[in-house]
């Protein structure tokens, strides 16, 4: 059975900190080229879905919603 021992600890300590440092300068490079690639896939996207929809026209906008008219609404009071 081994033990552990100070240079052994501090050794892991460096690699694990190097690590850390490595992947925050890597990602500091690669975040904003793999952002700018999902903006412009839902850009394409979004441009695709629009072009494949029918023009709507405005006339569906022009007409007022009609409201069925059930009856009269009248209030009450109590009367004692």
């Amino acid at each position: 059975m081994q033990t552990a021992s100070f240079t052994g600890l501090v050794r892991t300590l460096l690699i694990l900190i190097g690590i850390y440092y490595a992947f925050k300068i890597i990602a500091r490079i690669l975040m904003p080229i793999i952002l700018r690639k999902m903006v412009q896939k839902a850009e394409q996207n979004f441009k695709q879905q629009t072009q494949n929809q029918p023009q709507q026209t405005a006339s569906n906008f022009d007409k007022p919603k009609v409201k069925k008219e059930v009856g009269e609404y009248i209030d009450y009071e109590e009367v004692e």
